[in-house]
């Protein structure tokens, strides 16, 4: 399958910079099949039924972009992909020359960074000091706004780039389908019957990353971490026997549900995921999709393409263009079925 199937023309107007006024403010694109209904999000408890199950990524954004400087004194930017230690990280180093060996950084003026060594793109990085990485990424890091968002990280950024739900420290992108929910919507769906459960799934830099291979197969996924509890693997069998469907909020979710499930049942536990959703995949857990407009040429946009169909899915995002819906992660969602 060839990856220009996937383009299309993005406005630049509409890649949304900032969010809405008020969590939840934003249109909906409800795609059911061909049929496409314009909708606010304010409208999604009508389009969800009793016993329906929301699945919720609980990751929390790290602040894991850091500025300094190398011993040599030259300009140096990281971008932390996963804690992998006490002290201990996997980033991205951008610098005019790369880092060496047992060279150290100096990051915002005063926090020492020992190069331990390289997997592939990313450095290994050691932290000099007594405390955790998690507590020097909240001290001294900014939050890692993607490349599409022009802007530098500001208070509105610290609260509006995190879900409600976040609880688990971990991602550097935030599961942006989340960032529709505030407690009001999450306490009216409860009210009608709807429950929910949470995975986490450790969102990476990678998920921004476009597929350049003219062949979609020739595409290498980055790898991603990911845990479901127990509880949800349970809630999620009592709602199939109540006759409820399974509602993903976000691609994390799914891509998470869909890893656990990709061997045999439905399986709790902590692993690794690159699993590559494409037309023709065979879903296994999810029925309906509630997921944000994704970039061209990207994974994620041949995600959606899979579950709700490539001709109807591809028609919706010319239809979204044409009235004007906002993209990416502040932008507007779309509630697909599958």
């Amino acid at each position: 399958m060839r990856t220009d199937l996937f383009d299309f023309h993005l406005p630049e107007e509409l890649i949304a910079q900032h969010p809405p006024a008020q969590r939840g403010g934003s249109r909906l694109l409800h795609v059911a099949g061909a049929a496409l209904t314009h909708r606010q999000f304010a409208d999604l408890p009508t389009l969800l039924r009793p016993d329906d199950l929301l699945v919720l990524n609980d990751t929390r954004v790290l602040k894991a972009r850091l500025f300094g400087q190398k011993s040599s004194g030259g300009q140096v930017e990281v971008l932390v992909e996963r804690v992998t230690g006490e002290h201990e990280v996997l980033a991205q180093v951008r610098a005019s020359k790369s880092p060496k060996l047992g060279s150290r950084i100096v990051l915002a003026g005063e926090l020492e960074v020992e190069v331990l060594g390289r997997e592939g793109e990313f450095f290994c990085l050691r932290f000099l000091s007594d405390d955790s990485a998690y507590e020097l990424l909240e001290r001294y890091g900014k939050l890692p706004l993607p490349p599409y968002i022009t802007h530098a990280a500001g208070e509105e950024d610290e609260s509006r780039y995190q879900t409600v739900f976040a609880r688990e420290p971990g991602a550097v992108a935030a599961p942006t389908a989340g960032l529709h929910f505030d407690d009001a919507m999450l306490a009216k769906l409860r009210a009608q019957g709807v429950r929910s459960a949470h995975v986490t799934l450790h969102v990476g830099a990678g998920t921004f990353k476009p597929v350049r291979a003219e062949n979609v197969s020739e595409h290498v996924m980055h790898s991603e971490r990911y845990s479901i509890p127990q509880a949800t693997v349970d809630t999620i069998r009592e709602t199939r026997a109540r006759g409820g469907r399974v509602v993903a909020v976000g691609t994390t979710s799914l891509r998470a549900l869909e890893s656990a499930a990709a061997q045999a049942e439905l399986q709790a536990g902590e692993r690794e995921t690159n699993i590559f959703i494409t037309p023709g995949y065979q879903f296994q857990v999810v029925d309906v999709l509630l997921t944000n407009f994704h970039l061209p040429r990207s994974t994620l946009l041949m995600l959606v393409c899979a579950f709700g169909g490539m001709d109807n899915l591809l028609a919706a995002y010319l239809e979204a263009v044409a009235q004007g819906y906002h993209f990416f992660s502040y932008g507007d969602a779309m509630l697909i079925e599958r």
